[in-house]
């Protein structure tokens, strides 16, 4: 037995055949081999191969695809920037850049489209469909993530309806319902339009963020003798604070950029932007296309504000709903 560099000859004597009361001898423990006999680097297992992350040739199918993506995104860069610089255009025919930039398409658009109480129409109308949208979602959320009840899977699927379906599919029978009680062509018809798909977009969002919070904070609070009202307000508006404020910007961005439902409902005075956008585009009348290219460069950075506000607020992982049955 080979130890500590050193060979030392085995006495050649069992444990059987020594003498009573006597053992045999212990062999010399080494500090660098161990008891095994062999050292560290004998005792780990051989090394795995490291896998070649070079970068493989793309096939066709691969070119294709790309070449596919790279084709909309040229198509849709152009296709903006053809609108923004036509709004900044005095003229433009026939050649790859206008002839002189103003910006006076702008005022233009400004007074006689008038923006500024289609704008106040617009704050007022998605503002009144967030507050409501939230107040009647976030309850209804809470029921779905916290109770187990008859129907529970109908009222989601019906929950989803509103948000898969095309809006103008229910919008026209909406619509007639709301002229025959003489609520369409008001700001409240457009409200009451708008919150169709937007509550069940709030419950849906909801829902997660009132899952993660653990039930036993709740109980908590309940056996120290809050109510249902202090668990509300001083326990759970707080943690969904972040949730609720997601929730209240994606219904804001729908709501502005909703022109179907708003466009069946809305009356002269109730037009949010994008129904003006398109009555200016499509409507009778002699208007320069300048001006209409200025709307729609301020209707689309307002479309783009908001988004980056919500993504900057939404955190995508948190919306993915789990419905306990």
């Amino acid at each position: 037995m080979r130890l500590g560099g050193r060979r030392r000859k085995s006495s050649g004597v069992s444990t059987a055949q020594l003498p009573a009361g006597r053992t045999a001898e212990r062999p010399e423990y080494d500090p660098v081999r161990g008891p095994s006999g062999r050292t560290p680097s004998e005792n780990l297992d051989p090394p795995i191969p490291a896998k070649d992350f070079r970068r493989r040739p793309l096939t066709v199918g691969g070119w294709l695809v790309w070449g596919a993506v790279a084709f909309f995104l040229v198509n849709l860069v152009g296709l903006v920037a053809s609108v923004v610089v036509n709004s900044f255009a005095v003229t433009w025919f026939d050649t790859w850049w206008p002839s002189g930039l103003t910006a006076q398409y702008y005022s233009m658009a400004w007074q006689e489209m008038a923006l500024l109480d289609v704008l106040v129409v617009t704050l007022q109308v998605s503002a009144a469909v967030v507050v409501l949208s939230v107040l009647i979602g976030v309850p209804t959320a809470y029921a779905l993530a916290r109770r187990t009840f008859f129907g529970k899977r109908l009222i989601t699927v019906l929950f989803l309806l509103p948000i898969l379906l095309p809006p103008m599919t229910y919008g026209i029978p909406l619509a007639t319902v709301l002229y025959k009680f003489d609520l369409a062509g008001s700001m409240t018809g457009v409200i009451i339009a708008n919150l169709v798909p937007s509550v069940p977009f709030v419950v849906l969002t909801m829902t997660p963020f009132i899952e993660q919070i653990d039930p036993k904070i709740e109980a908590a609070a309940r056996m120290c003798g809050a109510n249902t009202a202090a668990v509300f307000g001083r326990v759970l508006a707080p943690l969904l604070v972040p949730g609720i404020l997601a929730a209240s910007i994606l219904v804001l961005v729908r709501t502005v950029g909703m022109f179907e439902l708003t466009f069946l409902t809305a009356g002269p005075g109730s037009q949010t932007l994008v129904v003006s956008l398109y009555e200016a585009m499509f409507s009778a009348g002699i208007r320069a296309q300048q001006a209409v290219d200025a709307m729609a460069v301020i209707y689309t950075g307002s479309m783009l504000v908001l988004l980056v506000i919500a993504l900057r607020f939404v955190n995508p992982t948190q919306l993915v709903t789990r419905l306990k049955e």
